[in-house]
């Protein structure tokens, strides 16, 4: 699929049905795809397509951070616009140009473009407008950002998608004049969970190259892609004439073009025949099967693909439960150079803004079993996962739950627990005297957030009744397989998962050390003994 139509806002009755009075939401953690942009490669020029698109307007007003002085600790912003330049015929620079000449918009390839930052920008405001405007859950005007948790991936696309987000959630005019710079996570590559890591993780990589033959040895000699050949193989390039599944370029590189070249206006169009709608849906098919049935299949597959990421979003989920900074305050928080509780005294982090890619949502929803029917079909631009925790407040251990209390008023309650004490200063008083851990200075883990639901004491796990998940996809809700089960979900709506069933499902695929399991198993079979469905 390409651009997401977005579903009107909720009637009442919905949003009634959809949040109950009873349910008092905690958490919101939004993983959105990135918005529309240009293809992550040039191909298909000889069909007529520019390789160079003029849809990038950002480029003619950046801005990077400069220092002023020599050791000065004054900074200032210098604006620039960025021009391309390329290859000419006779091997010489010239300046890369799109289809009407321009000089001054050209994207890069894989770039966030115009539509995409529009698109990016109105999820932000609908986020407003359900979290903010009719549910209240947001306070409409803020000082800092410092009850938001913000995190991209290394790719500039979703950065800038995250941004745009964040600024339709939060304009200049629901931000005070004081508002310092919002707190935005990034990893290196070699550490990134936020996509499935195929270049940095090697056994996830053997994992992905076999499913991805044997999708090529499933499809490649079949009547629908006999049907792909006769209306494209005449634009592949004569090294790779025919489109296969391992073509070059691939089928889903295919895909790409066509789904990137639909989102974006007529100056950028391929020939007639790629947008056949019955070969279009070949594509999607296929497409979807070589990334994400993987997911469907095997448990190292999830858990090497996308179990980290996961696990860190039922971490925060279990975090807020037990206010203890694991939510992803640690991580936000603090003033300049330490680590903390929120700039304004902020205790939790409320809503969680993620920035990732159509890999990351399929593999989602399939290790939860729920990448089926509309929701089974290749996640479109700007599509996004809204992962939201609720409480019970008329449930807990058979009583009537009270509000929440505020930061000040817990620590006060617990004054005289010196763990209590200890916990909090570790959390909110700086990192100085935690011990090493694989050889750097980190804190212990503190809390349940990383332990298995089977690590959990009766105490423990009492402290999770009365919480419930529920995931909407492009705001539809979605029902996990084993929430299904009697017990697992709340009385008459299986889509409100109990939070402990859904930290059992996430449990069985969250790798305890990601990256040692990326560097384990490689002499073993790929495909695991007899099926291991997911989201059970």
């Amino acid at each position: 699929m390409t651009s997401l139509d977005p579903r009107p806002p909720y009637s009442k009755d919905e949003l009634g049905r959809l949040y109950p009075e009873h349910l008092q939401l905690q958490l919101v953690q939004i993983l959105l795809r990135h918005g529309e942009r240009s293809p992550v490669s040039a191909r298909f020029q000889n069909a007529g397509l520019p390789p160079h698109w003029p849809y990038c307007r950002a480029a003619k007003r950046l801005s990077s951070v400069v220092m002023t002085n020599k050791g000065s600790t004054d900074w200032d912003d210098l604006q620039w616009r960025r021009r391309l330049e390329t290859f000419g015929e006779d091997d010489g620079p010239i300046i890369a140009s799109g289809p009407s000449g321009e000089v001054d918009a050209v994207c890069q390839l894989g770039e966030l473009t115009d539509q995409g930052r529009e698109t990016t920008l109105a999820l932000g405001q609908r986020l407003r407008h359900l979290y903010v405007d009719r549910l209240g859950f947001m306070p409409k005007l803020i000082a800092d950002a410092d009850m938001i948790y913000l995190r991209a991936t290394p790719m500039p696309r979703a950065l800038d998608s995250v941004q745009q987000s964040f600024w339709g959630l939060y304009p200049p005019s629901a931000r005070t004049a004081s508002f310092p710079p919002p707190t935005i996570l990034t990893r290196t590559p070699a550490d990134e969970t936020l996509f499935p890591n195929d270049s940095n993780c090697r056994r996830f990589s053997q994992l992905s190259r076999a499913f991805a033959q044997r999708t090529a040895d499933r499809w490649n000699e079949t009547t629908e892609m006999e049907y792909l050949n006769k209306l494209m193989s005449r634009w592949m390039p004569p090294t790779s004439h025919r489109i296969a599944v391992d073509s070059h370029p691939r089928l889903s590189g295919i895909m790409d073009t066509i789904n990137a070249t639909l989102a974006h206006g007529p100056k950028t169009r391929l020939p007639s025949e790629f947008y056949d709608p019955k070969g279009r849906e070949i594509i999607d098919r296929i497409g979807t099967e070589e990334w994400f049935s993987g997911y469907k299949e095997s448990t190292e597959y999830r858990s090497l693909g996308i179990g980290s990421l996961v696990g860190d979003v039922v971490s925060r989920m279990i975090g807020s439960v037990e206010r203890n900074g694991n939510d992803g305050l640690m991580e936000i928080g603090g003033e300049d150079g330490a680590l903390g509780k929120g700039r304004g005294g902020e205790s939790e982090i409320k809503f969680a803004l993620s920035a990732c890619h159509d890999t990351t949502l399929g593999a989602i929803l399939a290790s939860l079993g729920a990448f089926e029917g509309e929701n089974g079909k290749w996640p479109p631009f700007t599509s996004h996962i809204a992962v939201e925790l609720f409480r019970n407040t008329e449930w807990a251990d058979g009583k009537t739950v009270t509000g929440r209390t505020s930061f000040t008023e817990e620590k006060r309650s617990r004054a005289n627990d010196e763990d209590r004490k200890s916990l909090w200063a570790s959390l909110f008083g700086g990192i100085t005297s935690d011990p090493v851990v694989e050889g750097r200075n980190l804190p212990k883990p503190e809390g349940m957030a990383r332990k298995t639901m089977i690590e959990l004491n009766d105490q423990e796990r009492s402290k999770l009744r009365g919480y419930y998940v529920r995931l909407r996809y492009n705001d539809r809700p979605v029902v996990v397989s084993g929430c299904k089960a009697p017990g697992n979900h709340l009385a008459g709506d299986e889509s409100f998962c109990t939070l402990d069933a859904f930290k059992s499902i996430v449990d069985k695929f969250t790798p305890k050390n990601w990256k040692q399991a990326c560097a384990a198993n490689t002499d073993k079979p790929a495909f695991p003994a007899t099926f291991e469905p997911p989201g059970i």
